[in-house]
């Protein structure tokens, strides 16, 4: 739901609360700044009038002085506002991104999947950015230039009341104008967003993928692609500054023409008589000056726009319901009882099932391999069990006779250690990498004997820097199957009662395999392992392995009895031998 820019203005002024003290100082900075411009034009009408007029010395000889005064208070206001706004507006926009960036952390799987990181990005650096861009730029212009030209219009009327009038016939008009421009600011505002969200994520796709790319020839189509979105941008950004042209030029048009009114009436008999030179000066001073503050309040329409529609764009992340964790039972380890009861799930926006009245029963210290074509339910299994989905009913997986969402979710999760084929690596050292997680970090001793087991000793220890070698982003310097064992490395170390690994020998060649293989036997024993496997021979020795099709058990056995049904099993086993 996307609320109205009032509403969203007010909650992005919530987040100034913490910071008042400062947000005020900047206020009263920005009146002052305006007070000493507005005091100078008005002091010009007994300047003229008593001292050049009249030839009043004593007026002239405080001129000097009184300047020196405005000018050193419009310095002095100028700079308390000025650091005052861009302390609170760096604060809040801090605030904004600590905010967004946990609760997108917190968010369930099913929100990441319906969004891409370049998208997301996006909203963390660009959108907040505008936000501060109408915290500070926005709202020093509104305060400070909306208050010089309400002193102008008091100098005005304090001059000639009659006259200054004309003046704010023009103000009914002014107001339409601003809120019809307004509205397409903020539609055109949500568009550049979402162009800056594509031109993000093409760019994060090429960096992600170049090697695809090149690999394939595919760099003119990447840039056409980014072409098609980088030209909808700069089309988006034209018709921003073609709107704020438009509307400064027929307000600066209106107010023009209002001054040429009271210009025609000066200039009649019976009122230029009635004025004294120091009072024209100061109402035609006045009007000039006015039109510099009428524009910039125009122009900073489109800056506030733009940050109250990224500021909507964000509060539609942070009012986006994070992961349920209504479970209340924490436990330091669970015995590893797995029991699904005709369990049958669809993705979210998805209508077809991927899993279809499923039944499992997995002892304490079962270990149990999963097998099946591409798109059977194997992977989507190993996602529901730490509860990075939810099922219905609630109670069809429990562990240890408990329905997982009684758990805490941190508890629940801590129940287990996951190695997928996708191995995810931060842009730290190796040693880090694989003590992900731990509060303690691990003595030397104990780190070298976890690499050791997991056979990351072997690669690390000719590295210059050994365990504290830095991986680069996403383990991009080490190869597909040091990347693997390093995974491994770190299940070991959580040393969590379940394990599932998801084709977690798939990136090892023979004779690593061979090596991690007897890692992962002891890693498994006295634990409930589950096994997600492409390779038939690295599950020879589990205790049952279940054949998947379409979300559903079509055999199960070991593996001498499932070859012995001569069914789909031992057709793979045969095409797997014959690869081979």
């Amino acid at each position: 739901m996307q609320h109205s820019a009032t509403h969203t203005y007010k909650r992005l002024l919530g987040y100034v609360k913490s910071y008042k003290s400062a947000a005020i100082v900047a206020i009263i900075g920005m009146l002052g700044y305006s007070a000493m411009d507005a005091t100078f034009v008005w002091l010009m009408q007994p300047f003229i009038d008593e001292g050049l007029t009249e030839r009043n010395n004593t007026v002239l000889s405080w001129a000097p002085y009184v300047v020196i005064a405005l000018v050193i208070g419009r310095g002095t206001f100028n700079f308390l506002s000025s650091y005052c706004l861009a302390y609170v507006g760096s604060q809040v926009v801090r605030s904004l991104r600590q905010d967004l960036f946990v609760h997108m952390l917190n968010l369930p799987v099913s929100f990441h999947d319906n969004h891409s990181n370049g998208e997301l990005i996006s909203k963390i650096t660009f959108d907040t950015e505008q936000v501060q861009q109408a915290i500070t730029k926005a709202l020093l212009v509104l305060v400070r230039e909306g208050a010089y030209v309400v002193f102008l219009l008091m100098v005005m009327f304090n001059a000639s009341w009659k006259l200054s009038l004309i003046f704010l016939v023009i103000t009914p008009i002014v107001a339409v104008i601003v809120a019809v421009v307004s509205k397409r600011f903020r539609k055109i505002s949500r568009n550049i967003q979402n162009a800056m969200g594509d031109v993000t994520r093409c760019s994060e796709q090429m960096l992600a993928g170049h090697k695809v790319i090149h690999g394939f020839n595919g760099q003119q189509q990447e840039t056409e692609r980014f072409g098609r979105v980088n030209n909808i941008n700069r089309l988006q950004r034209v018709k921003m500054d073609a709107t704020k042209a438009l509307s400064v030029s027929v307000i600066q048009i209106l107010a023009a023409s209002s001054m040429a009114v009271i210009l025609v009436l000066i200039s009649m008999p019976g009122m230029i008589d009635s004025i004294t030179s120091g009072t024209f000066v100061t109402l035609i001073s006045s009007m000039m000056l006015m039109l510099r503050p009428l524009k910039q309040l125009s122009n900073v329409n489109s800056e506030l726009q733009r940050g109250i529609a990224a500021a909507q764009s964000i509060f539609a992340v942070l009012d986006t319901e994070i992961e349920k964790d209504n479970g209340t039972l924490e436990i330091a380890k669970a015995k590893g009882h797995i029991e699904i009861k005709d369990l049958s799930f669809a993705y979210p926006n998805s209508l077809d099932p991927v899993i279809t009245n499923l039944n499992l029963d997995l002892k304490p210290g079962t270990n149990i391999a999963l097998v099946g074509r591409s798109g059977s339910g194997k992977s989507t299994l190993s996602s529901l069990l730490p509860r990075f989905y939810d099922v219905e009913p609630s109670s069809a997986i429990t562990l240890d006779g408990i329905p997982l969402c009684d758990y805490k979710l941190r508890s629940l999760r801590q129940q287990f250690a996951i190695v997928s084929q996708q191995v995810v690596l931060f842009n730290d050292t190796i040693a880090n990498n694989i003590m992900y997680g731990l509060e303690t970090p691990l003595s030397d001793e104990a780190l070298m004997d976890v690499a050791k087991k997991a056979h990351v000793w072997e690669f690390v220890k000719d590295l210059p820097l050994g365990l504290n070698t830095l991986v680069g982003e996403d383990g991009v310097m080490l190869s597909g199957g040091q990347r693997q064992r390093i995974a491994i490395a770190r299940a070991i170390v959580k040393d969590a009662p379940i394990l599932i690994l998801d084709e977690a020998t798939s990136a090892l060649d023979t004779e690593s395999e061979k090596l991690i293989q007897n890692a992962l036997e002891s890693l498994m024993r006295d634990k409930t392992a589950i096994i997600i496997a492409h390779r038939l021979s690295t599950i020879e020795q589990v205790d049952c392995i279940y054949v998947l099709d379409k979300g559903r058990i079509i055999e199960q056995g070991t593996h001498q009895e499932l070859l012995t049904q001569n069914g789909t099993y031992a057709a793979l086993a045969k095409m797997q031998q014959g690869e081979n």
